[in-house]
């Protein structure tokens, strides 16, 4: 457990993600950091020399003075199946925002097909709240190593894509909820299931 917003200095060197350029670099250990969020598996904080915003990867959380989450990944618990694609999914956050890129409407579609010689192969259609978003293929990249984890999946491609635009109509009711979106942005863009 952790208290949002304490000063925290890093017991250690650690690489973090720079929010929202998407760009790597090395924080020095005696950084002083403030956790923001913590989601996903993955902690945005805030600080270091000129207090921007950066992601630090669970595995780094001894850096923060933290243990490392032992909480089994979902794909250990069960067989195949959609639902489970769906969980994975919704286990991936965007750092600035506390709501999983399922329900923040990110996720345009994803197809499931059997591979060849068996198990399954994943294709995404995902979108970004701005098409500058530099966080991008970090959020490519761990919605890849999540599903590339489920049992019997042979090959995932994610694919960013930016039409239809994201607009907040996108969001689900309790993500709008979330985050205090209290107006009326018409009806989703529905199209397709995000699910075939």
């Amino acid at each position: 457990m952790f208290n949002s917003g304490v000063p925290i200095p890093l017991s250690r060197e650690c690489e973090v993600i720079e929010i929202p350029s998407g760009t790597r670099c090395t924080l020095p250990a005696g950084s002083i950091v403030r956790i923001m969020q913590t989601l996903g598996g993955s902690y945005t904080v805030s600080g270091g020399q000129y207090g921007y915003m950066y992601r630090i990867d669970a595995r780094d959380a001894d850096a923060l003075g933290l243990a490392a989450s032992e909480t089994p990944a979902a794909s250990e618990h069960k067989g195949f199946s959609e639902q489970l694609v769906r969980d994975e999914l919704k286990s991936v956050f965007d750092p600035e925002i506390p709501v999983n890129i399922v329900d923040l409407g990110l996720v345009y579609g994803c197809t499931i097909s059997d591979a060849e010689g068996g198990g399954h192969n994943i294709e995404v259609k995902m979108s970004m709240t701005a098409p500058g978003c530099g966080m991008g293929n970090v959020l490519k990249a761990d919605v890849e190593s999540k599903l590339a984890r489920l049992p019997d999946v042979k090959h995932v491609n994610v694919e960013i894509v930016f039409d239809p635009p994201w607009t907040p109509a996108r969001m689900s009711e309790a993500a709008k909820l979330q985050l205090g979106f209290d107006l009326d942005f018409g009806e989703p863009a529905s199209g397709l299931p995000v699910f075939r």
